[in-house]
């Protein structure tokens, strides 16, 4: 069975203008031919099978949402194939739009003064929804969250993470194949997190729906993706599971340390004192990445305690978040 997404050798380029300061030179802009030529995507191949939940991340600027904008047909690429459930996306807009489903971060596919039921039932008639499969799907969200609250509330009286909800709901509604997720949790408290990845998690488990997903979040990934890739400056640095990321950076160990002063002043006290690690801070710990091929835990704090008094510890495996922070500082894997 071929996969539902086929990506080879995919290069998405655009012609930006070179800008001039000021007033004049926002007048000599208009009549500038001095373009330069930026390459968003830079040869990118890929497949993803049906069912899969794929996380995509990069930093900001990456590529990301370029090629989901190539896979949804929204943007044709330079050079390069991309088959989306069979269909070339840019030249079958409207077919490969009644196969997918997509939430572009916090723009919203809802009606802002009208209640969600009335949006979901004119979303029914665009995709040509029967009746059996509208109820169907209905039933299934009630099953899942606490959606009968919601139904008959105008979208522009919900909360930011309600409206995210919402969305989700309206981009599985027509059972599609594939459902492009853009930042569906940014700027969500703890809980509606939680409840959007458990609802993504039993869509995709119950319908057999291949889920892209863009994050910085690395809870989302966590909780949702078997299969992660990366990609940095267009170029794609990674593409494998989860496990086999965290075997890669296997020895790699976090200590995280509460010490007496000031944190800020201590981080970089701390980095002159143990060059080889990688020292940061939150708002409760110091923590120390330590390569254990490269100086032993042991040896790392034992060169700590002669210079600070430690007043509380507690050694770590590498988090996710760490893996792809290392990952985009050395851009390789």
């Amino acid at each position: 069975m071929a996969p539902i997404i086929q990506i080879q050798n995919v290069t998405k380029e655009f012609k930006v203008l070179n800008r001039r300061e000021g007033l004049k030179g926002s007048l000599k802009d208009l009549f500038s031919r001095d373009y330069k030529i930026v390459r968003a995507v830079d040869h990118v191949s890929m497949s993803i099978e049906q069912g899969e939940i794929v996380g995509y991340l990069g930093p900001n600027g990456a590529g990301k949402s370029t090629t989901i904008k190539m896979m949804t047909g929204v943007l044709e690429p330079s050079s390069g194939e991309i088959l989306v459930n069979g269909n070339v996306p840019y030249k079958n807009r409207a077919k490969n739009a009644q196969e997918i489903g997509v939430v572009f971060g916090q723009r919203t596919q809802l009606w802002w003064a009208l209640p969600l039921v009335e949006s979901l039932k004119l979303l029914k008639d665009i995709y040509q929804i029967s009746d059996k499969d509208y109820d169907e799907m209905l039933s299934l969200y009630r099953s899942l969250v606490d959606i009968e609250e919601l139904l008959h509330k105008p979208v522009r009286q919900m909360s930011l993470g309600q409206r995210t909800l919402s969305d989700i709901l309206a981009a599985f509604l027509h059972n599609p194949k594939i459902v492009f997720l853009d930042e569906p949790t940014i700027g969500l408290d703890v809980s509606m997190k939680a409840k959007i990845r458990t609802l993504i998690h039993a869509l995709n488990q119950k319908k057999k729906t291949t889920v892209i997903l863009t994050t910085h979040d690395m809870g989302d990934v966590d909780a949702l993706c078997q299969r992660i890739v990366i990609i940095d400056k267009g170029k794609m640095l990674y593409d494998n599971d989860i496990e086999h990321l965290k075997r890669f950076f296997g020895s790699y160990r976090t200590l995280k340390l509460r010490l007496s002063g000031s944190r800020d002043e201590l981080v970089e006290q701390i980095q002159k004192e143990i060059p080889e690690c990688s020292v940061s801070s939150d708002e409760e710990w110091i923590s120390v990445l330590v390569d254990e091929e490269k100086a032993k835990v042991m040896d790392v704090l034992s060169r700590l305690q002669q210079h600070h008094k430690i007043r509380d510890m507690k050694l770590e495996e590498i988090s996710t978040e760490d893996v792809i922070k290392k990952i985009y500082e050395e851009g390789t894997a």
